[in-house]
Order: structure tokens, then sequence, then C-alpha cells
């Protein structure tokens, strides 16, 4: 067998072993509807609440819609909020002796790890197509063509960095309950960026710490790619949104992969 027969031959055995991770993942949804619901229910309830419950109260810089600055940050809130069921999932299967198992097989060791990304950007797709639909049915008007494309692929590449958070987490803490724990981390981290209050209401000193969150960055680029560039700053940051939606997801998988695979590689150990 030729050189480059064995690498194409170890090719599809590393993909076929992702898809089953991935298949894995998926059935659990089928067989539990009640989880899926709940991932994708809370992100409708919360458009519902902060679009109309708060949406009255809230002011836009420049007297721009509010519906229009929130759907966005809408969107990247669930994106963020998803590492805290990556982390979840990690450490159940961790505590229950499942990546125990799956390392004792004869499968790619990054199969694991690759599956579990894969099954959650999956998840995420129907996460933003649901939200969106519901934010359509408010009022919300996006424009479409390939701004519209833009902005769904600029939030799946924020799941998709935060994806590797989430494995991390999951492989450090002891439980699944404490990984629950983790809302009280990621809400404060939501609550600080421009997803629901423009940085330039808030104090200075908040206000700077809010444009440079990094899902700020998305947020506000998401706003510029559907067409509804309301509430934007006047700091290089927010000048420079896009730009740093496509920076900040690099600087947190370069930091947050090695030291999940790390991590996953000290299990055994």
């Amino acid at each position: 067998m030729s050189t480059m027969e064995a690498t194409h031959g170890r090719t599809y055995w590393v993909l076929a072993d992702v898809w089953n991770i991935v298949r894995r993942g998926l059935t659990h949804y089928q067989r539990q509807p009640i989880n899926i619901a709940w991932q994708l229910g809370f992100p409708i309830l919360s458009v519902l609440l902060y679009g109309y419950v708060f949406g009255s109260a809230m002011q836009v810089p420049g007297g721009g819609d509010y519906k229009d600055f929130l759907m966005p940050g809408m969107f990247v809130m669930t994106m963020a909020f998803g590492f805290i069921n990556t982390a979840t999932l990690v450490v159940y299967d961790a505590t229950k002796g499942v990546i125990d198992r799956f390392r004792s097989m004869p499968m790619a060791s990054a199969a694991v790890v690759a599956g579990r990304g894969v099954t959650d950007l999956l998840v995420a797709c129907a996460e933003l197509a649901i939200m969106m639909l519901t934010a359509v049915a408010m009022g919300w008007r996006p424009d479409g063509g390939l701004g519209f494309l833009a902005a769904f692929g600029l939030l799946l590449w924020l799941r998709f960095a935060l994806i590797w958070i989430g494995v991390w987490l999951g492989l450090m803490v002891p439980n699944p309950e404490a990984a629950g724990g983790l809302f009280a981390v990621a809400f404060p981290l939501t609550m600080i960026s421009s997803i629901f209050v423009a940085p330039q209401l808030m104090p200075d000193w908040l206000g700077a710490v809010a444009a440079w969150n990094p899902i700020s960055s998305t947020a506000a680029a998401s706003r510029d790619l559907f067409g509804t560039p309301v509430g934007g700053g006047d700091s290089w940051v927010e000048q420079h949104a896009l730009l740093m939606a496509g920076v900040w997801p690099v600087v947190l998988t370069a930091i947050f992969l090695p030291l999940a695979v790390r991590r996953f590689q000290k299990l055994s150990r």
C-alpha cells in the first residue's frame, strides 16, 4: 500500500469516527426531546421577553429601533450561552466513563472532541434558524443576500470558538452540577457587552470593558451585516467590529483548543 493510500485510509476512518460521535449526539436529542425543547425554547422566550417587556423602555443611540438593535444581540447571546451546554455534555460523558470507553476503542482520539464540536454546530444552526423566524414574526426585517449569510456564518464562527472553552471546562469541572453553575459566569459576561445596551450608554469604565468584550464585536458586526447598524460607538474596537469579530474567535480557539486537547490527553494518566 502506498503512502497516499494509507493517508486516505486514515482520513476515511477519522471522518467515520467523527460521524459516529455526531450521530450519537443527535440520537440523544432524538430520544430525549425535552433537552432540545429547553435548548431551543429558552432563546425564543428570551427574544419575546426582552423584545416585548423591555423593548419600549430601552433607548438606542441615534434613535434607532431597539428591535433592530436587540435581535442580533440575542443571536449572539444564544451562541455565547452554548458553551455551558457543551461543558455539561462533556462532563457528563467524562463522569459516566463514556470518554474512557471511547479512548479504549480503536478509534481516532481526535474524533471525540471533533464530533462534539460538529454536533454543537448543527444544534447551533437549528437554534439560530428558530430564533430568526421568531424575530421575523415579531417584526424584525434584516437585509437578505450575502450580508445575511455572512452574519449567520459569523455567529457560528463565535460558537465554534466557544466550543473549545466548553470542552475544556467540561473536562475540568468535577460533575454536571458544577457545569450548570457556569451560568453564573456566562450571565455577567453577556450583560457587560453590547447585546442589550450600547456601551456608550454605560459609565465610561464599564463601557470600555463592554466594547472590548469579544461578543460585543460579533454583535456589532452582525448588526451591520444584517443591515441594521444601530447603536454603533466611536471607539476603535467598535469602528472595526467586523475585523475583531473575525479575530476574537481565532484568539479564543488558539488558547482553548490546545488546553482542551492537553486536558483530554491527560485523562488516562
